[in-house]
């Protein structure tokens, strides 16, 4: 790896240390649309609990809480659970956000104990995408939702084949399409939602 990505790695891709910190303010900034639509999509409820896998520095999981009876964020970078901390403060007191140490292939989570699954921007970070997938079906209620956003150019692999991953994984109702989120800045992101079925 270069110089350049590794910064970049240590940014974005895992962040660790004071580079991660400052990527965890720019992944607020330029995240913050992305994360805001995909909670509106996924319409948790006060009734509900969410899991949002890869969280950054909190910000859907901030708009997550503000729906949701109880939301907990899984990420294996701990500088970006301490900035989920630092934003959802409140929250972690009062304790309807808990905050772990985790992956998408391993959140902790028990078997059916959660009604919505969240992430943004990290499936293409994820080691072995089928483990993760088994994972989230395995943690969802039966009647469960999962909603997820990726930078389409990352992927590497296409929205499509991503949709018969999820199936193989045992998710039905799956859907896929391609959104652009309000800043010029930001590219298209592939967005994926799809079922546990009840």
């Amino acid at each position: 790896m270069s110089s350049l990505g590794q910064v970049l790695d240590r940014a974005f891709g895992h962040p660790r240390g004071p580079l991660g910190r400052l990527g965890g303010v720019v992944m607020a900034r330029g995240n913050a649309a992305t994360e805001h639509h995909v909670v509106a999509v996924a319409k948790p409820t006060a009734e509900e609990s969410v899991l949002v896998v890869g969280p950054g520095p909190g910000v859907g999981l901030a708009a997550a809480a503000e729906h949701a009876r109880q939301v907990i964020g899984v990420d294996p970078s701990h500088e970006m659970l301490e900035l989920c901390a630092e934003r959802c403060s409140a929250a972690v007191e009062a304790g309807t956000v808990v905050l772990r140490h985790a992956t998408a292939a391993r959140t902790g989570a028990d078997d059916e104990s959660v009604d919505v699954v969240l992430g943004v921007n990290n499936l293409h970070l994820w080691e072995d995408r089928a483990a993760a997938f088994a994972e989230l079906h395995r943690v969802l209620r039966p009647g469960g939702r999962m909603v997820l956003s990726a930078h389409e150019k990352w992927l590497p692999v296409d929205r499509h084949q991503l949709a018969k991953e999820l199936e193989a994984a045992g998710f039905t109702d799956v859907q896929t399409w391609v959104w652009q989120p309000p800043s010029l800045l930001a590219g298209r992101a592939v967005q994926l939602r799809a079922w546990r079925a009840g």
